[in-house]
């Protein structure tokens, strides 16, 4: 016991990532090739089960919004000399005719937007709010950082290709709550709140370096809390920051991320 114990920490310490923006260190036992080719297979099931919207004036304004996101991104990320960490994203943007007020992202920039989302978004920059929030978590890596914690749990913390070689059915299901798609074709599974929170300070700053003022990331969640109408679980039981906690918290890290948005405006 002591001998696997000690190997899954050595394992845990080579496998040691910095978060970028917030510093945070994080485990991360999962090549982002292997995570990336899973969800394009899942990506691909979600939209053939789904109702995509092409071509309108909606459908162009998540590509739009998308692209300029992801773009600012991958700017940071090469002048801070993190250009692999995104290396074998291929971004995707879908818009899915769904009620849900619901968005997310998988591994390797494949992001999906519910329509029953855009009424909270409102605008453009709404749309900003999440899709800075959502390209967060995979730039973050965050569904690889949980399959991990599953894998050392579950599985001794063996590398994913053995899992997948001896118990495919178990790797599978890892993959699925750590950021795959729960028994509903499209509802992506709840992250912790610490990843809530990462993605949300890492969103502001997203969209604020895509020239998104970042002022409307606390209005949209303010538009969020009167949309639930007061039906949301106590944040005691909940994976998700109380969308008060969230307004706070974002007006709390706006100073830095209004430093980038000028920057833009002053080009």
């Amino acid at each position: 016991m002591r001998k696997i114990a000690l190997s899954v920490f050595v394992l845990a310490l080579s496998a040691c990532n910095t978060v970028p923006l917030t510093g945070r260190k994080q485990v991360s036992l999962i090549p982002g090739s292997q995570m990336n080719a899973m969800a394009v297979t899942q990506y691909q099931e979600v939209l053939s089960k789904s109702k995509v919207i092409t071509g309108t004036a909606q459908a162009q304004m998540i590509e739009r919004v998308g692209q300029k996101v992801a773009a600012a991104v991958e700017k940071y990320l090469r002048q801070k000399g993190h250009a692999d960490m995104i290396k074998d994203f291929n971004w995707e943007f879908a818009l899915i005719d769904d009620p849900s007020a619901n968005a997310w992202c998988m591994p390797g920039g494949k992001v999906a937007f519910y329509t029953g989302i855009l009424g909270v978004c409102q605008d453009e920059a709404g749309v900003a709010v999440v899709m800075g929030h959502e390209i967060a978590h995979a730039v973050a890596k965050h569904g690889s950082e949980r399959m991990s914690q599953g894998l050392i749990q579950q599985m001794g913390g063996v590398a994913l290709q053995v899992a997948i070689k001896e118990q495919p059915e178990k790797a599978q299901s890892l993959y699925m709550a750590a950021y795959g798609i729960g028994s509903q074709y499209g509802a992506m599974l709840p992250f912790s709140r610490l990843h809530e929170s990462e993605a949300d300070e890492m969103g502001l700053v997203f969209m604020a370096m895509a020239g998104y003022d970042p002022r409307e990331a606390p209005k949209f969640w303010e538009r969020m809390a009167a949309n639930s109408g007061g039906s949301q679980v106590p944040e005691f039981l909940s994976t998700h920051p109380s969308h008060q906690t969230r307004v706070k918290d974002l007006n709390a890290g706006m100073g830095e991320a209004m430093k980038y948005y000028l920057q833009q405006q002053n080009k």
